[in-house]
């Protein structure tokens, strides 16, 4: 599915680790270019079951660019590169296979509601920043 903007960041909009995680790019994206989508929405639905993922089951975020989907440990180096230094020192992660790298975010992933909690409904962004929302 294509998406008029680029880059998008598909996300669990339950999860409060989530969520954060989008604070945490929005608050540091030097472009303000980022555009969110909540794998809960229709459209996020959508693309998150063409990319092999199951909307009911949320377990990675999905970085969307330049025609590329990456998930789980790809997505957050990714991201960490666009948001320019010093998050963008997350790409000295690649020194650790793949494998690994994903182990490790699949243990967070998979604990993050017990950890971090999770809400009953996605999070409604403020006027200043609902049109980076793409639902």
């Amino acid at each position: 599915m294509h998406l008029p903007h680029d880059p998008v960041m598909l996300f669990d909009g339950v999860c409060h680790l989530c969520n954060s995680s989008v604070g945490f790019v929005i608050r540091r994206d030097p472009r303000a270019g980022v555009h969110f989508l909540p794998v809960q929405s229709p459209r996020g639905r959508e693309i998150y079951r063409s990319h092999g993922h199951d909307p009911d089951q949320p377990d990675t975020i999905l970085w969307m660019t330049g025609g590329q989907v990456l998930s789980r440990s790809d997505a957050i180096m990714a991201i960490g590169k666009h948001l320019g230094f010093p998050w963008s020192l997350a790409v000295v992660g690649r020194v650790l296979p793949r494998r690994t790298r994903d182990w490790l975010y699949d243990f967070i992933a998979k604990r993050r509601y017990r950890w971090f909690g999770r809400s009953s409904t996605c999070m409604v962004p403020t006027p200043g920043i609902r049109a980076r929302f793409l639902e």
